[in-house]
């Protein structure tokens, strides 16, 4: 007969376990039984208290226990019986299963006690591992301890050990498939990953299979064998950074459009204001990627900082590039199969350039609106024929305080707030544009920089307008000038009132002086006649 060494094989642990097996051969004689059940019971319910979550694996350690209480008095009984052989398997297995009831309630208190406690969290394999080591170091040495020689165990079993793992070798390598990947933690709960055709978001990986989630809503369960076997993409993973995964918005636009202005637009829209769920770091950019036989495609690239939401923040990003181009007057390519059967001669394009200029004279009534009030009606067709359409998106920033000015804008649909930086760093709202009201006149005029932020509420349609415009008309009659300081005078109180909470008096003082600084400024800008009269001081 073969014998173990307990302690020379195990150490300190061993000793412990040949102690429980101490008592549990002393319950098999019927020694004992109660003192030992009570013990296990209160283990378990100070366990119950301790690990709430764990409450079913304790359930089945006492299961288990129970079942080798009743096999201890059952081994007796089929004595009795004349029974001996059916009385030995019954008390060894009572020994095993008490055995086995002690090792997990051990497993229970060292992993969801002790390492809880000390906020280390193994992987679920590794707890695994050691129960499964401890039920086969429990088994062996309550075998050897009941007669059972290791040596004569491992001669009878070769055979069917061999059957076993020829007939087991697929679950075997999925169990080990999930060992790997769970010591070397090359998957994660929670990771994204893209294997073969499916993409989504690690659930659960387990001994035998790994549990995705898909965007669609729906379950794959891949077994680990054949996740060993084929490439997988963890998407938005690289180290020591933060999860976000890289997108490309492919477009097309004309060969005509010089490259650079395509990307100088699109690389603008997409710094001007945040987009949500895209990341600041690295920097959204627009890149040309090729020419077409009658176009260039380019991409715009920004990181997603939610892999969840792929497609619609996609969507976002096309149209801030849609109306980025649309403002810029650069068209989406049109396909090179499409014919045009129209002659465009110069009477037709003078004839379509009227009907233009008469739609925007009707739709803005430019007599109705303050910049405009003082020209008159071939002054105000002027400026119609150099109104050039200028759409936003809703959140948009549409002109940013401190800007240099190039445009002055005439809202005609939609609504935007104008914002004053505080000196806290803060955004103060100031008021609402809507239809009809128009923005940067004074910088635009004055050449000084943006005096406040506008941003569009919703999607916003209006026309910009260049400094030549105001050029002719100007020079022709100098006294617009002064209607026109009179007017920027007014709003740039208004922005200073809120900034140094003005009273009547100053305000007054502070409308005479930008009211002359104005008409000087314009005067040089433009090239006025300097003996122009200064503006008139309006009573208050």
């Amino acid at each position: 007969m073969m014998g173990i060494d307990v302690h020379s094989a195990f150490g300190a642990p061993a000793a412990v376990l040949a102690q429980i097996g101490h008592d549990l051969l002393r319950a098999a004689d019927q020694e004992d039984v109660v003192k030992v059940s009570l013990i296990v019971l209160l283990s378990a319910a100070v366990l119950a208290l301790l690990a709430r979550d764990q409450r079913g694996y304790i359930r089945t350690a006492l299961a288990m226990f129970i079942g080798a209480v009743f096999l201890v008095f059952a081994a007796p009984v089929a004595a009795a019986a004349g029974l001996p052989t059916a009385s030995k398997i019954l008390a060894a297995a009572a020994l095993l299963l008490g055995g086995f009831a002690m090792v997990k309630l051990a497993s229970i208190f060292l992993f969801d006690v002790v390492l809880r406690r000390t906020h280390l969290s193994p992987p679920r394999i590794a707890r695994d591992l050691l129960v499964a080591m401890g039920y086969l170091v429990v088994g062996l040495w309550l075998l050897s301890h009941n007669g059972v020689t290791l040596s004569s165990l491992v001669a009878t079993s070769a055979v069917m050990t061999a059957l076993i793992v020829f007939s087991l070798q697929d679950s075997l390598s999925n169990i080990l498939g999930g060992l790997v990947l769970q010591v070397e933690e090359t998957l994660r709960v929670g990771d994204w990953v893209k294997i073969d055709q499916t993409s989504g978001r690690v659930k659960d990986i387990s001994w035998r299979t790994i549990v995705i989630e898909t965007r669609n809503w729906d379950t794959v369960i891949i077994p680990n064998s054949v996740l060993m076997k084929s490439q997988v993409l963890v998407q938005g993973r690289r180290s020591g950074q933060p999860t976000q995964q890289r997108r490309w918005i492919y477009f097309n636009v004309d060969f005509r459009v010089p490259p650079t202005e395509v990307v100088r637009v699109v690389t603008e829209a997409l710094l001007a204001e945040p987009i949500e769920r895209v990341a600041s770091q690295p920097r959204p950019n627009c890149i040309l990627m090729d020419f077409k036989e009658s176009y260039c495609q380019y991409a715009a690239r920004y990181w997603l900082t939610d892999l969840a939401v792929d497609d619609p923040t996609d969507s976002l990003v096309r149209a801030r590039i849609y109306f980025a181009l649309h403002r810029a007057g650069i068209p989406l390519s049109v396909p090179a199969y499409t014919a045009f059967v129209s002659e465009e001669t110069i009477e037709r394009k003078k004839l379509h350039i009227e009907r233009e200029v008469q739609q925007r004279l009707q739709s803005l009534d430019l007599a109705r609106v303050e910049l405009f009030a003082s020209m008159n009606d071939q002054e105000r067709r002027t400026v119609a024929e150099r109104l050039r359409p200028a759409p936003f998106m809703e959140g948009e920033v549409m002109t940013r305080q401190g800007a240099e000015a190039h445009w002055l804008y005439i809202l005609t649909k939609g609504s935007a707030e104008v914002l004053l930086s505080m000196p806290d760093g803060l955004e103060k709202r100031v008021s609402v544009l809507k239809g009809g009201d128009f923005f940067g006149e004074t910088s635009l005029l004055t050449g000084e920089p943006r005096n406040a932020t506008l941003k569009a509420l919703e999607d916003v349609e209006c026309y910009r307008l260049d400094r030549e415009a105001f050029q002719d008309i100007l020079r022709n009659r100098p006294e617009i000038a002064q209607h026109l300081s009179e007017l920027m005078a007014r709003r740039r109180v208004e922005l200073d009132a809120v900034r140094q909470q003005l009273d009547a008096a100053e305000r007054a003082r502070m409308m005479q002086h930008h009211q002359r600084t104005f008409f000087g400024r314009i005067s040089e800008i433009f090239g006025l006649d300097t003996e122009s009269p200064p503006p008139q001081e309006q009573p208050h």
